[in-house]
């Protein structure tokens, strides 16, 4: 089938553990990013590698668990080109595709039971973009990434002068130079 990225943390973990075996045993491939054990661990870099995994396209969709799902869905996010949705319920999961065309999608463990992820899942990884009106809408908030980086990448650059500017600036003002 495809290959689906997939990490967590701590409070994830044992959701992450049930998906992984439920998406293999779906015939799709999956890269588990980790955590691998219910250790107290940091989610950010986890949640990050699984959206460059999908941002990179060696993935075709990700998933990130945590506790409630929100930071890993805002550490997803992070990354360029990744779209990810928090989705403890079916509704959600079927919009994040259908009209965000979302390609990581974030669940809490501690929110929602088995049962409930799988479907949230088996939703999410089948539903199509619907394109149309909503293609615009997405298209809109990528240029908004677009946008944002340009202006950090001048910010930084303007920075970088001035911080030139003030060092020529000190060494004109020390007669031992």
């Amino acid at each position: 089938m495809s290959l689906i990225a997939i990490g967590s943390d701590h409070a994830g973990y044992e959701l992450k553990q049930h998906l992984v075996e439920v998406l293999q045993a779906g015939g799709h491939d999956v890269l588990d990013h980790g955590t691998h054990s219910t250790e107290a661990v940091d989610y950010p870099e986890i949640c990050a590698s699984v959206a460059r995994t999908v941002r990179d396209g060696n993935a075709l969709f990700g998933i990130v668990i945590g506790g409630s799902g929100q930071g890993e869905q805002l550490a997803a996010n992070k990354v360029h080109g990744v779209r990810a949705a928090l989705c403890n319920d079916l509704y959600t999961a079927r919009m994040a595709r259908q009209h965000n065309d979302a390609n990581v999608l974030s669940i809490g463990g501690r929110v929602v039971g088995t049962g409930l992820a799988d479907e949230i899942v088996q939703l999410f990884l089948t539903t199509p973009f619907e394109g149309g009106r909503h293609l615009r809408r997405v298209e809109q908030v990528m240029q908004i990434e677009r946008d944002e980086t340009a202006r950090a990448d001048n910010d930084s650059a303007n920075d970088s002068a001035n911080d030139n500017d003030n060092a020529n600036a000190n060494a004109n003002d020390n007669p031992e130079f």
